[in-house]
């Protein structure tokens, strides 16, 4: 998830280190959305990968189950995968929480079986 929110970047949004004013949803990100509900699809401009709304809208769940650190994950990038994992990591941030919560670093979690107005998830293809 985070390589591809990055987008190649280095610094806390794929845009730069500011949030700036109405590049994403988010809490405090100036938009009219911000704070209120999820925008349309696309409000936002593409990361240099070309993908819309990696910063913000809603918490998207991953495949990982939550650990409190790196110290055991998986050098190949795949997800860290428990066999009986109960909570999942969530990346993102959400039109519901504040700019900290939108860096391209940031994880959160939650119980698998709950669902909220600023949780969803991005459909993704391997070609």
């Amino acid at each position: 998830w985070e390589y591809a929110a990055r987008a190649g970047s280095s610094t806390r949004y794929w845009w730069g280190n500011e949030l700036g004013n109405n590049k994403a949803n988010c809490a405090a990100c100036g938009s009219e959305w911000s704070n209120k509900k999820t925008a349309p699809v696309g409000s936002y401009s593409a990361n240099p990968f070309g993908l819309y709304d990696t910063i913000g809208n809603v918490w998207e769940w991953t495949e990982d189950c939550w650990s409190e650190n790196y110290f055991k994950a998986s050098t190949d990038a795949s997800a860290w995968k428990k066999e009986d994992c109960q909570q999942r990591v969530l990346r993102g941030g959400s039109w519901y929480y504040n700019p900290r919560g939108s860096r391209s670093a940031t994880r959160s979690f939650h119980h698998n079986n709950h669902g909220y107005s600023h949780y969803g998830f991005r459909i993704a293809q391997d070609f």
